[in-house]
């Protein structure tokens, strides 16, 4: 059954099984030759194929709506509406996005990106269409991973005494990035030992039907008798108990079953709650026996893990664990990604994986510092925003000392807009009793980390980029303090963290005076306005959007001191940052040394 011969994904509803099985192994075969050369989320993808093909073959989602949560195992989706021709650009500059994009496809219904989101857009989405009297069916799909996130609770609580119709469906396969943790984890897992308990479901429900009603007189009593003994003898889970209509456990690889469960949720009036089994990584043994290593590939990767601003992190939190046992680590999910693994193992008592809930991550890290430990938070950037509020409420309201480490900060390439770590320096800069870090080497790195956890005792943050990238600079770290890197003319420039190197390049090109920002809050107004007398320019360069950022600080420290000095602030614009390598997205938004030289000249000449 060859791909690019199929009309899809209209012509998959005339296949049979055995031509729908080929098409599955085609597939597989496809997206490991395709994933392999551009990178993205391979073992993710690979374990829903069956289930993509299933759903497509019983909707039509150029009318039905299907919302994925996060959407990293969208690409068989993307195969099947028209774009398996751009999987050789997916994830880069100008491609197809790794995520669902209502700007790509009609039958992308909802851009995504991040957990826990889609039980809710598809609420929204169900209630849209009965409130304009259509008719269509909304799917959203989402892993067990996502259930550690509390607001697609609050979607299913929503739902379950809601008149609006929803066909939810769990696809379960015991990860997220990482293995799953908590009691609803452990909860899933009795239930997968156990389907001949919910296969008994089907058989009850058919008997109690067919008993008699009797005459019309006892009709309410009888009907009133049988739904006590429903409630008696068939079998019930969380979700029934939340209104929901629990179907399940499904073999999520076998196409048959597929199709018949989600015929019937379609014909049903009420919503449904289909607990589907899969195997994160099918079809592909390196990735099934690792499915946390091949989550994410970069392309031509064979799963390694290269040094980084991560390990980095590890490395010096195991230290800093070592000489001191009030230190404890929590992950929302992700202790491979920010550099916990050797921690878990290590100290397990004093870790803590909490699954995707970052907001709850922050609120018990609270709990934690105020009974005296030191708890260290590391986020990507992008997930952290998710706990503003814990942040401000919970912890910089009350001066507690937890150690945040925003992962990931500034642009982060092909994950796209999502993804992109912009807005940190923004929304944590506001916060009463913050202390804002950002190095631009391991070492000042380590300096940072030994000094918010064993020096300072407030709410402080260290953002740091994804990758490598280091400065040659390796002046020592004075907390609070700019560092003057180089000497020079009428030009200062103000920098910090990966854009160090960039801002370096600039300030060789103009003979200019370069200083580093370490700190960004508190922000040493002191320092800059001292520097920014009697230049004829200042420019700020950081990995960031422009409101809110080390620009913004600049700009009123020199007004508040008097210092009438022309401005240039080059940041990231304030729209959605799209995907491509750094490299790309510097240059495109002109945040690379060529195109910042390029608009001082200009500047320069009014």
């Amino acid at each position: 059954m060859n791909i690019d011969e199929l009309k899809l994904p209209q012509g998959l509803s005339n296949l049979s099984t055995p031509q729908l099985k080929q098409l599955a192994y085609e597939i597989r075969k496809f997206l490991i030759k395709s994933v392999s050369k551009t990178g993205g989320h391979l073992a993710s993808n690979l374990g829903v194929v069956e289930l993509t093909l299933a759903l497509h073959s019983v909707f039509d989602f150029s009318k039905d709506r299907l919302v994925w949560d996060v959407g990293h195992q969208a690409y068989v989706h993307k195969i099947l509406t028209g774009r398996k021709d751009g999987f050789d650009k997916l994830r880069t500059f100008g491609g197809i996005s790794g995520f669902p994009k209502t700007s790509e496809s009609v039958y992308d219904a909802f851009n995504t990106g991040h957990s826990s989101t889609s039980a809710s857009a598809a609420m929204g989405i169900a209630r849209a269409r009965d409130l304009s009297g259509d008719d269509y069916d909304v799917v959203a799909v989402f892993g067990d991973g996502a259930l550690t996130g509390g607001m697609i609770f609050e979607a299913l609580n929503d739902a379950g005494h809601s008149n609006s119709k929803v066909i939810f469906i769990l696809n379960d396969n015991e990860m997220s990035i990482s293995h799953n943790v908590g009691a609803l984890s452990n909860y899933l897992q009795r239930m997968r030992q156990k389907p001949e308990y919910f296969k008994s479901k089907d058989a009850i429900e058919e008997f109690l039907s067919s008993l008699p009603i009797g005459a019309q007189a006892a009709t309410k009593t009888a009907k009133r008798a049988k739904g006590a003994l429903r409630r008696k003898v068939i079998p019930t889970t969380m979700f029934d108990n939340l209104g929901l209509n629990y179907i399940g456990p499904v073999d999520g690889h076998d196409l048959d079953a597929l199709k018949v469960v989600f015929e019937r949720a379609k014909k049903t009036n009420v919503s449904s709650f289909i607990h589907i089994r899969t195997k994160k990584g099918k079809g592909y043994k390196p990735a099934e026996e690792n499915p946390q290593m091949y989550h994410g590939i970069s392309s031509g990767s064979t799963g390694a893990v290269l040094e980084d601003y991560s390990a980095a992190f590890g490395k010096t939190l195991l230290r800093l664990a070592e000489d001191n046992d009030k230190v404890v680590a929590i992950t929302g999910a992700m202790p491979l990604g920010t550099g916990l693994s050797e921690f878990s193992a290590k100290y397990p008592k004093r870790y803590f994986d909490v699954g995707i809930a970052e907001q709850h991550a922050v609120t018990m890290a609270a709990g934690l510092s105020i009974q005296g430990y030191i708890p260290v938070v590391p986020l990507y950037s992008t997930f952290m925003q998710r706990a503003y509020d814990q942040i401000l409420h919970d912890v910089c309201l009350q001066n507690l000392h937890v150690v945040l480490c925003a992962d990931r900060a500034g642009v982060v390439g092909q994950d796209g807009e999502t993804h992109q770590g912009m807005y940190d320096i923004s929304y944590l800069s506001s916060m009463p009793n913050m202390t804002i870090l950002s190095p631009s080497s391991f070492s000042e790195l380590d300096a940072m980390l030994d000094y918010a956890v064993n020096t300072h005792t407030g709410p402080i943050a260290i953002r740091y980029p994804r990758g490598n990238v280091q400065t040659e600079y390796h002046s020592a770290f004075t907390p609070n303090k700019a560092h003057f890197l180089r000497d020079g003319g009428d030009i200062l420039i103000v920098s910090s963290g990966r854009m160090i190197n960039t801002a370096k390049t600039v300030a060789e090109h103009f003979n200019a005076q370069l200083i580093a920002l370490p700190t960004i809050i508190p922000f040493d107004s002191q320092s800059v306005s001292e520097y920014a007398k009697d230049k004829r320019l200042v420019v700020t360069i950081e990995d960031a959007v422009r409101t809110g950022g080390i620009g913004t600080l600049t700009a009123a420290a020199l007004c508040e001191s008097g210092t009438p000095v022309p401005m240039l602030i080059c940041a990231f614009p304030d729209v959605p940052i799209t995907h491509g390598s750094v490299s790309e997205l510097d240059k495109y938004y002109s945040m690379d040394a060529e195109s910042i030289i390029k608009r001082i000249e200009e500047k320069l000449n009014g």
